[in-house]
């Protein structure tokens, strides 16, 4: 692998997952000894786990060999002791690697000691966080400092938001022409046995929005430049409609894809000069019986998470208050070997040699991007993958270093490829007709 520059020789590690015995965390380490025993790299991965408990580190290990079918992943594979309330633990494992994958949520009460500790010491850091406010407020703090460092700082590498940034990039790389609007829709199908989230993410959604006006004085100080529309404005739809090509009810997307997939948009744009593309994120939900229930629950949660007591309640009772949806204990295998995602996009631009200025769009493309349960497959599968197009194809990043959204920082990269071979597929389903 080439060093990006002579410290990186010195660092024993490519690459350290931090909260590595955590419920995602465990996840990623099975999925990061997958792609060093793989052969996708071009030399042998040195790689470590790093948390609190040496004991449920060396579990996490034995049991990601175990998942592989190997007896251990050998010794190469080091242990590193680090909390996330101790500064100096965090300074010796960003110290001691090149890229840390930084598991630990909620991002907003532990991600940004982590971030601080990967640029002071010359590390990079993804993470897979779908919380707009850490992510932007990490650019605001360190955008600036990483640059001068030579490291990138990735968000929202998990199934929030690289499905939908990059599908968004692959989309306008498939339009003969130009794409200026894009709408997704997000289907998720379980087995019989259903499906769930971790509560953790749960509390991500709590916490995040409880916390909406401290993001928007957030935007403010950070200054973005406003993104041109260029084509014909996309329509902002209801907050519930009935889809037609789906036959059921949608609602948008409550998730940050709509907020990265526009920071990339900007950077594409400002930076190169790229004509930006509008972006629209909804989730279809069934029919009439699942809306109502959907909006019971979604009143009860609005009321409640204003209040600390509300919050309480909604930390303490996932399971309760979303109706099963997230619980303290997470999905079961079964569950997600049954749980697959789709997600749809409907692009539509302007032919080449059309000016998007001027007239209506004259063409139209669907995509799509299939994966495998959206949470702990898929996320995984994108964090991982995001690291290895980091550390691989390195002469294709942004020429500066920096806090980055995956599309800003991967748009050049063959990431889309490498999630191609792992199973979070990108595919054309229909090419336009002029």
């Amino acid at each position: 692998m080439a060093a990006g520059s002579g410290q990186a020789a010195e660092r024993p590690y490519e690459l350290v997952v931090f909260g590595a015995s955590g419920f995602t965390g465990q996840f990623v380490v099975e999925e990061v000894a997958r792609a060093a025993s793989g052969g996708e790299l071009r030399g042998p991965l040195r790689w470590a786990v790093a948390g609190r408990s040496r004991n449920k580190l060396q579990e996490v290990l034995e049991r990601a060999a175990e998942r592989l079918g190997k007896a251990a992943l050998g010794p190469e594979v080091g242990v590193l002791l680090c909390d996330v309330g101790d500064p100096a633990s965090l300074a010796a494992m960003a110290k001691q690697c090149r890229l840390v994958l930084n598991c630990v949520g909620p991002y907003r009460f532990f991600g940004e000691p982590v971030v601080k500790a990967c640029v002071e010491n010359g590390a990079s850091c993804i993470d897979i966080s779908g919380e707009p406010q850490f992510l932007e407020g990490m650019y605001l703090k360190y955008n600036e400092k990483a640059a001068e460092k030579k490291v990138y700082v990735i968000g929202s590498c998990g199934f929030d938001s690289i499905p939908a940034d990059m599908g968004v990039l692959y989309t306008r790389d498939k339009l003969k022409g130009t794409l200026t609007a894009v709408e997704s829709f997000l289907t998720v199908k379980s087995g019989p046995e259903g499906s769930c989230i971790h509560d953790g993410t749960w509390k991500s959604a709590v916490y995040g929005l409880a916390d909406q006006d401290n993001l928007k004085a957030l935007r403010k100080k950070i200054g973005y430049s406003p993104v041109p529309v260029a084509g014909a404005k996309l329509k902002r739809r209801g907050f519930v409609f009935y889809s037609q090509e789906f036959k059921q009810y949608s609602i948008p997307f409550m998730g940050s894809d709509v907020s990265v997939v526009k920071r990339s948009q900007r950077y594409l744009h400002s930076q190169l000069q790229e004509t930006p593309v509008q972006y629209g994120a909804y989730v279809t939900v069934g029919g009439l019986g699942s809306v109502l229930k959907l909006m019971f629950a979604g009143i009860l949660f609005f009321l409640l998470v204003k209040f600390s007591f509300g919050r309480k309640l909604l930390t303490k009772y996932p399971e309760f208050f979303s109706a099963g949806r997230f619980t303290k204990k997470g999905p079961t295998q079964k569950q997600m070997d049954g749980t697959s995602f789709t997600m749809t996009f409907f692009g539509e631009g302007y032919s080449e040699g059309q000016d998007p200025q001027n007239g209506k769009p004259n063409v139209k493309i669907c995509t799509q991007v299939k994966g495998p349960e959206p949470g702990y497959v898929a996320t995984p599968i994108a964090m991982v993958q995001a690291a290895v197009a980091l550390l691989e194809d390195s002469a294709h990043l942004p020429k500066e270093g920096g806090v980055y959204s995956p599309g800003a920082a991967f748009s050049k990269t063959k990431l889309i490829d490498r999630l191609n071979k792992r199973g979070v597929e990108f595919s054309v389903i229909s090419q336009p007709e002029v």
